[in-house]
């Protein structure tokens, strides 16, 4: 057994990038100003997106985007159950109705043909996931927003630095980024919106901070305009500069990470071929780069002779942590309650929910890690 500890996941931050945020804390701004703009363009520069919008968590990202699309109630919005819930709950708190629709076995992603049938005249957006590192199939996905006319909104807090045929995730349409401690890069808690969209961006820019007809940091007058005006009621989601400039430093370090986070899913997937009970999430037939963000599998509990829960605990008892990337939405208690969705209608998201686990899973992890961790599944699934 491991003599310290192994964390599911731990964020990457060396000395100089402190020193950065410190510099910010020196300064005379600590909120949002130089920092947030230098971000977006390092940002735009990373992802190829034409304009970039921090924001306070991804959480802040949808809820500006859900009013940003008028979202009402009576409006439908398809997304995955096979997500963390604050999608849904953005939705809800809106007064719409999430449509969930059942994910691939496999890849846990949701597909363009399941979205098509979830489809009717009181759909409003589409909001799909892209899962674990790996990429939704977006041709297929964008074909069907394009024919029914549905705002597409992805979900990429898994994908910072994935590409699709050759294309990074953020470059084209409307992209949402997370920056929890947990992902590719983080800036402690944080969110960005990409997109290609001038008006949509000068909307978000303005709600996101009261409605203001300015940014949180106006580039002309370097601060904010004496003379802004409310020309819609707004929020509070501007992200202060000493988060933004730990983003910077991130961004700086991301393909570098990815690497780190590729070479350990690679050494998982070949010891993990020693174990039957456990099986890692398949990676997809076509075009795609993965950001490598979880090591999610799957455990058979009848082989294993444990639920997961069981599982994860033993693991724990080991010295080695794990995370749970998802419960289903549907089965947590509200959903339950207020949408009745019976049993068997999302099959695959429902399979999975009961069997996924992730191991840890971060840039700096060495191959002796990734050993103990095997190790320890081996040692909990042989009954020793």
């Amino acid at each position: 057994m491991r003599k310290t500890f192994l964390p599911f996941s731990k964020p990457s931050i060396q000395e100089w990038e402190i020193q950065a945020v410190a510099d910010v804390l020196r300064s005379a701004w600590i909120t949002t100003g130089p920092k947030n703009a230098d971000f977006e363009v390092a940002f735009s520069r990373c992802t190829g997106a034409e304009f970039s919008i921090p924001m306070t968590s991804e959480t802040a990202v949808m809820q500006v985007l859900a009013r940003a699309f008028d979202l009402k109630p009576g409006d439908e919005v398809i997304t995955p159950s096979m997500t963390w819930v604050s999608q849904p709950n953005v939705i809800c708190l809106n007064g719409a109705m999430p449509v969930f629709v059942d994910c691939d076995r496999d890849t846990l992603m949701i597909t363009a043909d399941r979205i098509e049938a979830a489809i009717t005249p009181r759909t409003r957006l589409i909001v799909p996931v892209h899962f674990a590192g790996g990429v939704l199939e977006l041709d297929k996905i964008r074909a069907v927003a394009a024919k029914y006319g549905v705002p597409l909104i992805e979900d990429a807090a898994h994908a910072l630095g994935a590409e699709f045929k050759g294309e990074r995730i953020g470059k084209r349409g409307n992209v949402m980024f997370s920056f929890h401690p947990i992902k590719n890069i983080t800036t402690g808690e944080g969110g960005m919106f990409a997109t290609d969209d001038k008006a949509l961006a000068d909307r978000v820019r303005s709600l996101k901070f009261h409605g203001l007809g300015v940014d949180a940091y106006d580039r002309q007058t370097h601060g904010r305009a004496p003379q802004a005006q409310v020309v819609e009621p707004g929020f509070k989601f501007n992200m202060p500069d000493m988060q933004a400039v730990l983003g910077i430093t991130q961004l700086k370090r991301l393909d570098e990470m990815n690497a780190q986070r590729g070479a350990i899913s690679n050494l998982y997937r070949q010891r993990l071929s020693e174990i039957e009970e456990l099986t890692p999430l398949a990676r997809p037939a076509y075009d795609y780069k993965d950001s490598y963000h979880l090591m999610v599998v799957r455990l058979d509990p009848d082989k294993a002779g444990m639920s997961r829960d069981e599982f994860m605990a033993a693991l724990k008892a080991l010295n080695i942590g794990t995370g749970l990337h998802f419960r289903c939405v549907h089965g947590q208690k509200y959903y339950r309650e207020k949408f009745h969705i019976p049993a068997g209608m999302l099959a695959n998201t429902e399979w999975n929910s009961e069997r996924i686990l992730s191991l840890p899973m971060f840039p700096g992890m060495t191959e002796e890690d990734v050993n103990d961790v095997i190790d320890a599944c081996k040692q909990i699934l042989s009954g020793k």
